[in-house]
């Protein structure tokens, strides 16, 4: 049985501090990507939210909360939770529908109002929450955990300052490309070098932002984009992978590692787990990728994704920045985008603004920063409490 399902429609809203709610946002984005795919809103059959839960009641029943803002119309909803993985869940949910036979055109939205500075947990006394926990017991910001992933690429495979300010400086050149990115702006690696420490070893530039926006994606069955004449681009496959004990490297929020002396490592670690499961569902591999969206939240986990993808050996990630394969117009460039250094955090927006700019780059659209000849292009995203997100399209 094929797992393929159609993209028919992308949109977005600008992302950036528009001091407005999210449904304004998703509502825009939402409109785009009725128009993109040649749809009016009532041949919309389900209507999958990813939540944003900073933002009240509303935000909590996403799904319901756009189904209300763009009318009634009876369609079937869904809400997805999974923190930074909110987006793929909402498109794993969409697709899952669409393949079971349960409808033929699905809207997935995503979208967010953030808070000034780092994200926080929500408030009150909650002992069983890892990641409440984190900040109770050690004070760790997110930049915190960002700033051992980067001491730890340092001391195993040589990484240096200089390799996460290249990141930056890469990301910030693609996303002057993009009209929805919030920042247009160029950096050297000076300027990048010269930023304030945040969390040593990792600078402020170097560490994305909080910010508004949204991105939506309309799924069909292939047999509607076919009765449409549209030759789609296809959403090949979807891992929302979870770890397997034991898992001996930190991850957030958790705040130790399990233990390894009465049961072996995995044969892979969480993070490269996700890639090959979607790989493996797909029928495809990373020579088969034309380039990837990665989750960069530093741009020291950029380098990470490179090897949790395969996209190049474990210790190799450094070599493949520094000669300029990620690079537009490289091997496999990365975050053509301009990824969240160029975009910030929109945590229920981010994984479905990855798959737009899949979207753009395999039909050809994607201006300035196109990709020439792509035919397939991962994504990699991870949500707080163990969610895995990947997805893989082609043309």
């Amino acid at each position: 049985m094929s797992h393929d399902v159609a993209i028919l429609g992308v949109g977005m809203h600008q992302w950036g501090k528009w001091g407005k709610n999210f449904v304004e946002y998703g509502l825009k984005a939402t409109q785009d990507a009725l128009k993109d795919a040649g749809l009016e809103w009532r041949d919309i059959q389900l209507i999958a939210g990813a939540e944003t839960v900073r933002n009240g009641y509303p935000g909590y029943v996403a799904g319901a909360t756009f189904a209300e803002a763009m009318g009634w119309t009876g369609a079937r909803i869904s809400s997805s939770y999974a923190a930074c993985a909110s987006g793929a869940q909402a498109i794993n949910d969409a697709r899952a529908q669409i393949l079971a036979g349960f409808c033929d055109v699905a809207l997935v939205i995503g979208a967010d109002t953030t808070p000034k500075g780092f994200l926080a947990p929500n408030a009150g006394e909650r002992w069983n929450d890892p990641d409440w926990l984190r900040f109770r017991l050690m004070g760790c910001t997110n930049p915190t955990y960002f700033a051992l992933a980067a001491r730890r690429r340092m001391d195993v495979y040589g990484a240096t300052e200089e390799d996460f300010a290249a990141v930056k400086v890469k990301n910030a050149r693609h996303g002057m490309a993009n009209p929805y990115a919030r920042y247009h702006k160029e950096f050297t690696l000076q300027q990048v070098l010269e930023s304030p420490m945040v969390a040593d070893p990792l600078r402020l530039f170097e560490i994305c932002a909080t910010s508004d926006g949204a991105a939506a994606v309309i799924l069909t069955s292939m047999e509607f984009a076919k009765s449409r004449n549209v030759d789609p681009v296809k959403v090949r496959a979807v891992a929302t992978t979870t770890p397997t004990f034991p898992c001996t490297t930190l991850e957030m929020p958790n705040i130790s590692t399990d233990s390894a002396v009465a049961v072996s490592e995995p044969t892979r670690p969480f993070k490269a787990s996700i890639a090959h499961d979607a790989y493996e569902e797909a029928g495809l591999g990373p020579d088969d990728m034309s380039l990837a969206e990665v989750y960069d939240l530093s741009s020291a986990l950029e380098l990470d994704w490179y090897e949790n993808l395969g996209l190049c050996a474990e210790g190799e990630a450094e070599k493949l920045l520094r000669d300029g394969d990620t690079r537009i117009g490289g091997r496999i460039p990365v975050n053509t985008s301009g990824g969240l250094a160029s975009f910030g955090e929109a945590v229920p927006a981010q994984a479905v603004a990855q798959v737009c700019e899949l979207t753009w780059q395999l039909r050809g659209d994607a201006g300035d920063r196109q990709v020439k000849g792509a035919t397939a292009g991962i994504t990699a995203n991870i949500g707080l409490f163990g969610h895995g997100s990947s997805v893989i399209c082609s043309k």
